[in-house]
């Protein structure tokens, strides 16, 4: 197994399922840090502030770098600047994506015909959604910030943002722009702001259609575990294999 400068590693069903840590994942880690290599934690989930995934890394065992840490919604805010500029936007989400607007200098308001953006909101309610349509419906750019359509918890699998978007895609017959994995956005990211070859670079996850396509479409190595939505069997099947399988980390040493 080569050794590579940027280990990209998923969060949920890869480090951890909910509120469980996946203890082989946490000890590559550790293994990986006593080396000098500070892994990418690469997660679709918008829900959460960097600070707050550093804090939760940390509650695992886990010091992460703050720089180190890259949400959907961190890349989608860098999108919309970048994209975008100097419009309103409007929003469904929690903290996570309401803070990288924030962060990134994004004019957010109730309602914009510029740009609406959607991450998870597990206070959804039917008036968030509706206001949503009524804008995509009069012009905004509709953007998600992941097509996750579960995600793994220590109760089981459970509804993603990508389940909502639909709902509002559906409703308005507007396809949107999906931010996070399979997309390289987050990966290209770093790949820009660290300064490496791909060739020095992999993509670890446990959603095929997810974490290995980000990877596989970006042009990198990628790493398949079986601890979460994609199995070891499913993966086998597809038509572009990871680079690698594994059924945890702990195999690689």
């Amino acid at each position: 197994m080569k050794t590579y400068k940027a280990y990209c590693i998923d969060l949920d069903g890869t480090v951890y399922r909910g509120k469980e840590p996946i203890l082989e994942t946490v000890q590559f880690i550790h293994h990986l840090q006593q080396h000098n290599i500070e892994p990418f934690f690469v997660t679709n989930n918008a829900s959460q502030t960097a600070d707050q995934v550093k804090a939760k890394l940390k509650g695992f065992g886990i010091e992460a770098k703050r720089s180190h840490i890259m949400t959907s919604a961190m890349a989608a805010a860098k999108y919309i600047v970048l994209h975008y500029p100097d419009v309103s936007v409007s929003m469904i989400g929690e903290s996570g994506l309401r803070e990288a607007l924030v962060e990134n200098g994004v004019k957010i308001v109730e309602s914009s015909t510029d740009v609406f953006v959607m991450g998870i909101d597990r206070d959804i309610t039917y008036e968030k959604l509706a206001q949503a349509c009524l804008d995509i419906r009069k012009g905004a750019v509709f953007i998600s910030t992941n097509s996750d359509r579960a995600f793994p918890s220590e109760r089981g699998l459970l509804p993603g943002n990508g389940a909502f978007t639909t709902l509002v895609q559906t409703s308005t017959g507007v396809d949107p722009i999906f931010i996070g994995k399979p997309g390289g956005q987050m990966l290209e990211i770093i790949q820009q702001e660290h300064q490496f070859a791909k060739e020095d670079m992999v993509m670890i996850g446990d959603n095929y259609d997810t974490d290995i396509l980000a990877g596989i479409w970006f042009g990198i190595d990628t790493i398949h575990v079986n601890s979460g939505v994609t199995s070891t069997e499913d993966v086998l099947s597809k038509p572009f294999p990871p680079t690698l399988t594994l059924d945890n980390l702990l195999e690689i040493l």
